[in-house]
C-alpha cells in the first residue's frame, strides 16, 4: 500500500436523480461518462476549447471532493452526488453528449484541482455567470478569457488564486465507503485508527471538551476511547467508546465541516495529515513487522487447524507465508489471491483471537500465555498487564537494560518506558505499546529465561 492515502479517480460514482430528500433514483455511472454528461449539460461545445477544459478541470475536481469528502454517504444517503444544480451539478440520464467534449474529457478524467499544499480535490464551485453569481468560477466568463488568450489554468487561477495546481494522471480505480466494516475499540491498531486520530484531534480545535489524542500512531489506547466517548456525547450518539457506522460518518462529516474541505476557502488536507503508520495490501516479497503479525496469527491459527503450516516468524512474505495466506482465504470464503488486503486481515484478527478464546485459562504450550489479540497501552489495566508486567519484571533481572518493574496490573509510565527498552534492545520498534510482535518476542524470552532457571 502507498505510505499515504491520497485521492484516486473512482470507477463509478453514484448519481441520485434528484435532490438529497427526494425519492428519486441512484444511478452508478462510470466515471468519465458522468463527466462527459454533466460538461454536455453544462457549458456549449461551441466555446473555446480552452474555456471548455477549463470548465472540465472544474466539473472533475468538484465531483471528486463530492467522493473523497464522502459529503452525503457521511450524512446517511447512499449515494455521491446529486443531479440538481440547487447541490451539485447537472446530470441528465442517458442524454447524448458532444464528440469535441468527449475527447477533451477522455484526455483529462483523470486530472483534477488542488490549491496550495493540500491534497483533496478542490471544492471547484461554480455558476454561469449570466442567471446566477458566485465566488467561483464563471462559466461564461472563461469564454471571454480564453478568447482573450489564456490558458486552462490561467483560467482556473482567475478565479480561484494563484496557487491553484493540476494533479495529472491520478490512479483510476474501485472506491469503497471509508468505514471499515468492522467497530473499532480499545485495543485495535491499524491504518483507521490512525484516520480517526487526526479527524478527532482536529475536530478537538473547535470542540475543546474533547481530549487530545496524544500521538495519532494507529493504536486504539483510552485516550482514542475517551476523544471517542466525548465526541458521541457531544453529538447525542450512544456513549460506547467504540467506533460504529454512525459514529465513524458523524466524525467524518464534522471533520469535513470544520476544515471546510467543501468550500472555496477549505481549509486543506495535507500530505501528513494522510500518512499511514502501516503497510496494507501485503503480498510477496514485502517484509517488515505487519507481515511478522501475520506470520503470527497464521502459526497460532495452525494450533487449531492442520490446514495451515508453521511458518518463519522473520517478517519476510515469502512463499511459504503466501501459500498459508492462500489457503486461508480458501478455507474461510474470500477471493484466493495470496495478498493480505483489508478483509483479510481482520477476518484473520477475528479467527486468531476466536481461536485463543477457546483455550484453558494459562494454556499457550508454554510457560507465557498467547498474545490476547488486542494492543496494550499506556492506561490500560487489567489480567492481560499484570501476565505483561510479570514477564518484564523476569527479564528485567536478567538483561540489564530492561529496568524491573512491579506487577501492578496497571499500565503505567513505568510499563511502558521498560517496553520501550525492550523493544529497543530487541530492534522492534519504539513505541512503548504491546502488539503481536512485542508480545510474541517478550513471551519467547520469558520462556526462555524460565526454561533455563
Amino acid at each position: 500500500m502507498p505510505e499515504n492515502l491520497l485521492p484516486v479517480i473512482p470507477q463509478t460514482i453514484t448519481v441520485h436523480l434528484g435532490p438529497p430528500d427526494s425519492p428519486a433514483e441512484n444511478v452508478a455511472v462510470y466515471f468519465p461518462d458522468y463527466v462527459r454528461n454533466v460538461a454536455s449539460s453544462e457549458i456549449y461545445p461551441t466555446w473555446p476549447e480552452n474555456a471548455l477544459r477549463a470548465n472540465i478541470y472544474a466539473i472533475i475536481s468538484f465531483a471528486l471532493n463530492r467522493v473523497y469528502t464522502e459529503h452525503y454517504r457521511s450524512r446517511g444517503y447512499d449515494f455521491d452526488i446529486t443531479s440538481t444544480t440547487a447541490f451539485d451539478q447537472a446530470y441528465v440520464k442517458d442524454r447524448d453528449t458532444f464528440e469535441n467534449i468527449d475527447y477533451i474529457v477522455d484526455d483529462i478524467f483523470n486530472d483534477y484541482i488542488v490549491k496550495g499544499n493540500s491534497i483533496e480535490p478542490y471544492f471547484a464551485g461554480f455558476c454561469n455567470g449570466t442567471t446566477s453569481v458566485c465566488p467561483g468560477l464563471s462559466q461564461w466568463g472563461t469564454t471571454e478569457l480564453a478568447n482573450r488568450g489564456f490558458t486552462p489554468i490561467e483560467i482556473l487561477k482567475y478565479y480561484y488564486g494563484d496557487d491553484i495546481r493540476i494533479v495529472e494522471n491520478a490512479p483510476f480505480m474501485t472506491v469503497g465507503e471509508s468505514y471499515p466494516g468492522v467497530i473499532l475499540k480499545l485495543g485495535d491498531f491499524g491504518n483507521n485508527i490512525k484516520i480517526l486520530q487526526t479527524e478527532l484531534n482536529r475536530i478537538s480545535r473547535n470542540f475543546p471538551a474533547i481530549p487530545k489524542i496524544s500521538e495519532e500512531n494507529g493504536i486504539y489506547g483510552p485516550d482514542t476511547e475517551n476523544a471517542v466517548s466525548e465526541f458521541q456525547r457531544i453529538f447525542s450518539l450512544p456513549v460506547t467508546g467504540r467506533v460504529d457506522k454512525a459514529t465513524w460518518y458523524k466524525i467524518k462529516q464534522y471533520y469535513v465541516g470544520v476544515k471546510m474541505l467543501s468550500d472555496l476557502v477549505s481549509e486543506g488536507v495535507s500530505l501528513s495529515e494522510v500518512q499511514v503508520p502501516f503497510k496494507e495490501n501485503l503480498k510477496l516479497g514485502d517484509s517488515g513487522i505487519e507481515v511478522r503479525v501475520i506470520q503470527y496469527y497464521l502459526n497460532i491459527i495452525s494450533y487449531f487447524n492442520s490446514t495451515f503450516q508453521r511458518l518463519n516468524f522473520d517478517g519476510i512474505f515469502d512463499s511459504a507465508t503466501e501459500n498459508d495466506v492462500k489457503k486461508f482465504q480458501e478455507y474461510y470464503g474470500l477471493p484466493v489471491t495470496g495478498v493480505v488486503d483489508i478483509k483479510t486481515w481482520y477476518l484473520m484478527t477475528d479467527v486468531y483471537s476466536a481461536s485463543v478464546a477457546t483455550l484453558p485459562p494459562d494454556y499457550s504450550g508454554g510457560y507465557s500465555k498467547f498474545y490476547p489479540g488486542y494492543f496494550l497501552s499506556e492506561g490500560m489495566s487489567g489480567q492481560d498487564v499484570t501476565d505483561l508486567q510479570t514477564y518484564l519484571s523476569l527479564i528485567g533481572r536478567y538483561y540489564a537494560a530492561v529496568p524491573e518493574i512491579p506487577v501492578t496490573g496497571y499500565f503505567g509510565p513505568q510499563t511502558a518506558n521498560a517496553v520501550r527498552e525492550f523493544q529497543r534492545l530487541f530492534g522492534l520498534l519504539e513505541t512503548g505499546s504491546v502488539g503481536p510482535v512485542t508480545w510474541a518476542t517478550i513471551a519467547e524470552q520469558y520462556d526462555f529465561l524460565l526454561s533455563e532457571i
